[in-house]
Parts: C-alpha cells; structure tokens; sequence
C-alpha cells in the first residue's frame, strides 16, 4: 500500500529510538500499531455502510472492473495472434490458453 522498504522502516526506527528513547520505544510502536489497526477497521466499516445504504452489491461492481483486464491492448494482441484456425488439432487441444500479466513489463 505504501511501498516501505526495509531501508526506510531502518530509517522510522532510528528516527523513533532518538524521540522516544530505547525504554518508550516498544509502548510507542505498540500504539501506533493499534491506531492503524482501528483506522483500517473504521474505514471498512464506513466501505460496508456506504454500500448498505446506496444499496450496491460491489462483489458485481470489482468482479466487472476486474473483467477490464481482459481488454489490455498486450493480451488482445496476443489472443488475436496465437488463434488456430483448427481447434480440432491435438497441439491446440493440449496448449493451455495465454495468460498475459497486464501490469508485468
């Protein structure tokens, strides 16, 4: 979600340790913990009333928005490249069907 690497966790640790001091340290990391862990549990809540009131199904709306990927300019190339004009062949038969991964490149 936020893309923190070790280097920059190294970073918040060293930056931690010289305001908090060695003793405070594990109390502080223990309630910034449990702040994040409250804040992602708040935010569920309010995506599940939003949805509850506005009475929308979003497993319907993420399974279609999901389905775009099917559209990606790399896989319909490589679909429309790799079609056998018989299907009946045992090489067609036996070769799984192209998966593209759209954001690998």
């Amino acid at each position: 979600m936020f893309d923190v690497g070790l280097g920059e966790i190294a970073i918040l640790a060293v930056i931690g340790l010289f305001v908090f001091g060695p003793e405070r340290l594990p109390k502080a990391a223990a309630d910034a913990g449990k702040w994040v862990r409250q804040l992602r549990t708040m935010a569920a809540n309010a995506k599940t009333e939003l949805a509850d009131s506005a009475g929308v199904d979003l497993t319907e709306t993420l399974d279609t928005v999901k389905s775009f990927g099917d559209l990606h300019p790399r896989r319909l190339a490589k679909d429309f490249l790799d079609v056998d004009d018989d299907p009946a062949t045992p090489q067609a038969a036996a070769r799984p069907s192209p998966t593209i991964d759209p954001d690998a490149t």
